[in-house]
């Protein structure tokens, strides 16, 4: 990983997996929120193994702007990784979550930055969705199953946009599929979460990873997971500490 300037306020995660074709569009939206942004913003792009040109994209990216830094996975390992991998390495105040497909818009993270001072987590529930209906039905099942589990009443947790304190998420134990519950995680914290309508728009290039049976079946396991961390999850707050003179 590139070496980062450490007077920002905000780390933007961008996941990226075999993005080529969305890298340009991506570079630019990003700019514009950065340069419009209410926090002193940087951007974190963590190529995921991509197999494409990806990563040619990313280092041209970085190279001449103190705004963008990425880190490179040697192989393929998913989102949760990333998002891990994103948390270890962000030193600001706060980090922010957006997908590289663009079916959200950085714009939509001043909506967001409304509402964090008074909250740990603040996350995007996507509207009109402009996904297949197999895709947004699967994940309404899938959001149904995780509720019934966690009582979090997030109605999307797999939305690619939020933001959160980074205090906060260095403290979350990952595991792959935990990406779709950081507001329960944060609950066991004992922290505050939010849920913000944001736009949603059709992917324009690249391909989806999106998968029926992992969408349906994976959030299940991942439940029982949930439950085994809630039950061992380790959480304390400090009345005084002292030291010998």
């Amino acid at each position: 990983m590139q070496n980062v300037d450490s007077g920002f306020d905000l780390t933007i995660i961008v996941p990226v997996y075999n993005e080529e074709g969305n890298l340009d569009r991506l570079h630019g939206e990003l700019l514009k929120f950065i340069n419009d942004s209410p926090k002193k913003t940087r951007v974190l792009f963590i190529n995921d193994g991509s197999r494409d040109g990806s990563l040619k994209k990313i280092k041209a990216i970085c190279k001449d702007s103190e705004s963008f830094t990425y880190c490179s996975f040697d192989r393929n390992y998913g989102l949760s990784a990333a998002l891990k991998a994103g948390f270890d390495h962000s030193d600001t105040q706060l980090t922010g979550y957006i997908d590289a497909d663009l079916q959200t818009t950085p714009e939509d993270f001043k909506m967001l930055l409304g509402y964090i001072d008074d909250y740990d987590l603040v996350q995007g529930v996507r509207q009109d969705r402009k996904d297949s209906f197999v895709k947004n039905a699967s994940s309404a099942i899938a959001n149904r199953i995780r509720r019934m589990f966690t009582h979090d009443g997030m109605d999307d947790t797999g939305c690619p946009l939020k933001i959160i304190r980074t205090d906060v998420a260095k403290k979350i134990p990952m595991f792959n599929g935990l990406h779709r519950f950081l507001p329960a995680m944060v609950l066991l914290q004992n922290g505050r979460i939010l849920q913000v309508p944001v736009r949603h728009f059709p992917r324009i290039a690249g391909k989806s990873n999106f998968n029926l049976w992992k969408r349906l079946l994976g959030p299940l396991s991942d439940c029982f997971a949930y439950l085994w961390m809630k039950k061992k999850y380790i959480n304390y707050k400090v009345e005084e500490s002292g030291s010998k003179s």
